[in-house]
């Protein structure tokens, strides 16, 4: 994974099939892109990466996304300057309703969970157009430029996962995979105590796909049948200054008629489903309700 996957050559009009009849034709094989003077690879050569990082590790770093270094420090810097700003203005997104769009606290599970982690959170749901007036105004306009962004690479991220399956690039993304968009902007101060605490206890993230700036696959291990697994994750705390993080969840709509499970082009009398299908609700109700250090929350609840 050095290096990281390069996905600048995936755009919207991407056809893998007349991507492979153009590479054929010229009869002059890799050696003759490379002879070309060619500085990217075509995309039809990325899928294989996806596919083995996707089964061996959970998670994979992207280089040359399209996002801007000022967009991802700007969006950085302004989660910043929310947790640093004014007590009193932070108070007015304080809270644990789970259904305002727009929420900021420290341990989502803190009721939940056996121990509470070193970190605060400013939660933003941008899974419809969101209003711009809801967000904090240190964070405002970084955040909308971000989100429109993110959702353009989870779109093509979703397309390289779906063809490492065997499936069309369009697959997950007709699942409605990428529906819903949710950003954890996570703060963890300094702590003085650093040894004896954690930022975030060892889990798996409750989406099918996670974008960090560093991104990571998640929940697919359900609908690819165990094929693409989720990497269990941590995060430390330290004693000199405060970390930032900005994770970018990916999910299908939350309803009483969307079920998710194994993919049915991927089960098999050899292959048979190792899931049953489930409620998104059912999914995230569980995990709320138990919290992150909770083992029996994850996806192997849900084996056969």
């Amino acid at each position: 994974m050095a290096g990281g996957i390069d996905v600048s050559a995936g755009d919207q009009t991407y056809d893998r099939m007349e991507m492979i009849k153009a590479f054929d034709q010229t009869e002059t094989s890799v050696k003759g892109l490379i002879d070309s003077g060619l500085t990217k690879i075509p995309k039809i050569f990325i899928v294989e990466q996806v596919r083995l990082a996707s089964e061996t590790w959970g998670f994979f770093q992207v280089v040359n996304h399209g996002i801007s270094p000022t967009v991802l420090d700007g969006m950085i810097d302004g989660i910043r300057k929310f947790n640093e700003m004014d007590v009193k203005e932070k108070r007015r997104y304080y809270s644990r309703d789970y259904t305002r769009r727009v929420r900021y606290s420290s341990n989502f599970d803190l009721f939940a969970s056996k121990t509470a982690n070193w970190r605060d959170t400013l939660s933003i749901s941008c899974s419809d157009l969101i209003d711009s007036e809801e967000l904090p105004a240190s964070c405002r306009d970084n955040t909308v430029e971000f989100s429109d962004h993110v959702k353009i690479l989870g779109k093509t991220l979703f397309e390289l996962l779906s063809e490492a399956l065997g499936l069309s690039p369009d697959h997950l993304n007709n699942m409605e995979c990428s529906k819903r968009q949710r950003f954890s902007c996570h703060y963890y101060p300094a702590c003085p105590e650093p040894q004896l605490t954690l930022g975030i206890t060892k889990h798996s993230d409750p989406g099918f796909l996670t974008v960090l700036l560093q991104s990571q696959i998640s929940g697919l291990q359900l609908v690819s049948n165990g094929r693409f697994i989720s990497s269990k994750h941590r995060v430390t705390v330290n004693s000199i200054g405060p970390r930032i993080s900005v994770g970018c969840f990916f999910s299908g709509p939350v309803g009483e008629v969307n079920t998710y499970g194994p993919i049915k082009e991927l089960i098999s009398e050899e292959n048979p489903a190792k899931y049953r299908d489930l409620l998104l609700t059912e999914y995230l109700g569980k995990f709320v309700k138990t919290g992150l250090d909770d083992e029996n929350w994850g996806i192997d609840y849900y084996k056969l």
